[in-house]
């Protein structure tokens, strides 16, 4: 039989927040044992850093210039004529997802065989003159579990922190066993008993957290309140003045009061910490089914969290603690012949996630997918790989393209004109914008300019860019 395959996809996770990329605080030993199992990708990126458009790449292989989806905007319907699961499906596995899928329609299986969907707090879905139909009462599947148990009352409110609220933290009001980390992996454990056994199969168990609400268990947050906390990294090109931002619940900039975003730090590292003992409770499962070493594992996050970072909370923006990604590929079993325990520094990105699932499942990867697949930069091959990765985000004045190679970085805001280059091996935590110092620097800007040189925005004629077009969340290709 075809090996099973799993995906374990977190929301807004830190590409260096595991005990394996040397993190300092957060405690990971069972991401860690999927790395030992594995190969762990050291420069893997969301080209678009945010939930819809990372998702998008994931599920249909595609760079953002052909999903479409360039910018966070919901109620976009996701007709794409060649998904992920889709593919599974049709290649024979039995395919689940448990959690977040993040699409539209709220329902839409995107070729999955069934959906246990918790999408979380989103607003489209919770404002009260949604149609019934697409509204959060009707479309969610935790809630109603949760009230099944302890009360109609029950609501993801309850605990009083907004759902992107990354300065803001609080303990988990209720027993353990009750949060939304819990319930994702209860729920897988039930599709191992409830799968076709004639089939392999193919499940997506997918994690809100750690993105906000920043709401871990209390012994998670305890202990990591209890540590000394690492301290967020300001650039010399930041601008310290204080506007107050840093006081609201939701601001995504602003200087943070130093207690206030210590706790944000400590429950964020709690609810990671919170995840790897869940995902280790379903690698135990795994083993108890048997199916430990039959199963290839891809653990890998939509985006990343800023943290105070640059005086900048949340996602969407093109530096390392957004845009970069944990991405591990593991094969327990030695299913695919990688070489188990190392690191891989090629630039790799979300859209790569179709074609390698596709290629361990042993099926045919559809002519639209431009990712590539990982398996061969797994198993130490020389391969033709890319150079480089062109991403971007629409965020109103701070609207943005960026190239990355793993090495170095620049970035162009498209409303103002700044432009920023980092020299990545030598600056890490992108401190010092060496724009104007770097001779580098305009070779990236030029291959920015080529890249740019069709979009139906104007940024670009192909030789110069044109600041201040009219930045747009979709392209005409989403609408299609």
């Amino acid at each position: 039989m075809k090996p099973n395959i799993l995906m374990i996809m977190v929301d807004q996770m830190r590409f260096d927040c595991m005990s394996s990329a040397g993190h300092p605080i957060v405690e990971t030993p069972n991401i860690d044992q999927l790395v030992r199992d594995g190969v762990r990708f050291t420069n893997a990126y969301s080209a678009t850093p945010t939930c819809i458009p990372a998702r998008a790449a994931v599920l249909t292989g595609m760079s953002q210039k052909s999903h479409g989806r360039v910018g966070y905007q919901d109620r976009i319907p996701w007709n794409y004529p060649h998904m992920l699961p889709d593919e599974m499906s049709k290649a024979g596995y039995h395919t689940q997802c448990v959690g977040k899928m993040h699409v539209y329609p709220s329902r839409n299986l995107c070729g999955f065989h069934n959906i246990v969907l918790h999408d979380g707090y989103l607003h489209h879905n919770r404002f009260k003159n949604t149609p019934y139909q697409d509204s959060f009462e009707q479309t969610d599947d935790y809630l109603p579990w949760l009230r099944e148990r302890l009360g109609g009352h029950r609501d993801l409110t309850d605990i009083g922190l907004d759902c992107n609220a990354s300065a803001m933290s609080r303990p988990w009001h209720l027993p353990e066993e009750f949060h939304p980390t819990n319930w994702v992996v209860t729920q897988s454990i039930d599709f191992l008993r409830r799968r076709d056994p004639r089939k392999p199969f193919f499940l997506k168990m997918s994690f809100v957290r750690p993105h906000p609400p920043f709401d871990p268990p209390k012994d998670y947050f305890d202990y990591y309140m209890g540590l000394e906390m690492d301290e967020r990294v300001i650039g010399n090109w930041v601008n310290q003045e204080d506007n107050g931002d840093g006081l609201l619940p939701t601001s995504r900039s602003g200087i943070v009061p130093k207690q206030r975003l210590k706790r944000a730090r400590a429950a964020y590292y709690a609810l990671i910490a919170h995840i790897d003992d869940q995902i280790g409770r379903f690698i135990q499962t795994l083993i108890e089914y048997q199916l430990y070493h039959n199963t290839v594992i891809l653990f890998v996050s939509d985006h990343g969290e800023l943290l105070g970072d640059h005086h900048f909370l949340a996602k969407s923006l093109a530096y390392e603690g957004s845009a970069k990604v944990p991405f591990v590929l593991a094969d327990p079993g030695n299913q695919l012949g990688i070489k188990k325990g190392t690191t891989c520094d090629k630039v790799v990105e979300l859209r790569d996630i179709m074609p390698t699932l596709l290629e361990a499942a042993g099926t045919e990867i559809p002519e639209t997918v431009e990712g590539k697949s990982v398996i061969p930069l797994a198993k130490g091959l020389e391969c033709n790989w890319r150079d480089y990765i062109h991403g971007e985000h629409t965020y109103g004045e701070l609207s943005h393209h960026f190239i990355a190679n793993g090495k170095e970085k620049y970035i162009w805001y498209s409303q103002t004109g700044e432009e920023q280059y980092f020299n990545l091996e030598e600056d890490p935590q992108e401190l010092n914008n060496i724009f104007y110092e770097n001779e580098k620097a305009p070779i990236l800007r030029k291959i920015l300019i080529e890249e740019l040189a069709s979009r139906e925005e104007g940024y670009s004629d192909g030789s110069n860019l044109f600041t201040g077009c009219k930045p747009k969340a979709i392209l005409e290709t989403a609408l299609k």
